[in-house]
């Protein structure tokens, strides 16, 4: 089914490169009819321009209370008829007022292999900690810190050279292949959500072999 798709975004929006990407070379059955940014300088803003996409700033402390902000934020993705809402790289924890405006309906994406490091500088978090492996994560978003249902992961290696700089390339890298995956998944109606647990229907583009990444890649 098609899809009408809202980005919330904070920084360089490479993320939402990949699934602007994706639409334009119809990989997915969607549009994004909407950019939500609370950073001005927003490299994301560029890209939301070069593509003709709309955008907004809203910036949290024009607003009374963390509540407020993010029931406007809903209010303006509401007014869009918005189906499903992407946090590509926006640096704050979403509120109430937006989960139960879309329950089920917010993807986030992880640079770590959730459960294991939630939270900012995963990267580091993995390195420091000494795993072989680490890599990203697609869930949906609840109301704890990177705790939602797991849609999509991909594993990476972990050298013992890496600092965070090549092992958030070698992540990122995945993430805009697993990103665009996701929500073309939720186009296609073929996620199902019960409990903890994501369900695929039928066998997708993602299969039990895909789980490891070629550590060449």
């Amino acid at each position: 089914m098609h899809i009408k798709i809202g980005v919330l975004a904070s920084g360089r929006g490479s993320n939402f490169q990949s699934i602007i990407n994706a639409i334009e070379n119809k990989e997915i059955d969607a549009e994004i009819v909407l950019l939500i940014t609370d950073n001005p300088e927003a490299y994301a803003i560029k890209r939301a321009i070069n593509h003709g996409i709309e955008f907004i700033v809203m910036i949290p402390d024009n607003y009374p209370s963390k509540d407020l902000y993010f029931k406007e934020i809903a209010n303006e993705l509401r007014k869009r008829k918005v189906d499903l809402v992407v946090l590509a790289g926006f640096m704050r924890i979403v509120k109430k007022p937006l989960i139960e405006a879309f329950p089920m309906k917010i993807m986030n994406i992880h640079p770590a292999l959730l459960p294991s490091f939630p939270g900012l500088h995963s990267q580091k978090q993995a390195i420091e900690y000494g795993v072989k492996i680490s890599g990203c994560t697609v869930h949906f978003v609840d109301e704890g810190m990177d705790t939602g249902p797991i849609i999509i992961q991909a594993a990476v290696p972990v050298f013992h050279d890496d600092t965070d700089e090549t092992l958030s390339e070698r992540i990122l890298k995945m993430e805009h292949k697993i990103f665009p995956e996701a929500i073309k998944l939720y186009s296609e109606n073929r996620l199902e959500v019960e409990g903890r647990i994501v369900k695929i229907k039928e066998k997708g583009n993602i299969g039990k072999d895909d789980i490891l990444i070629n550590p060449k890649l």
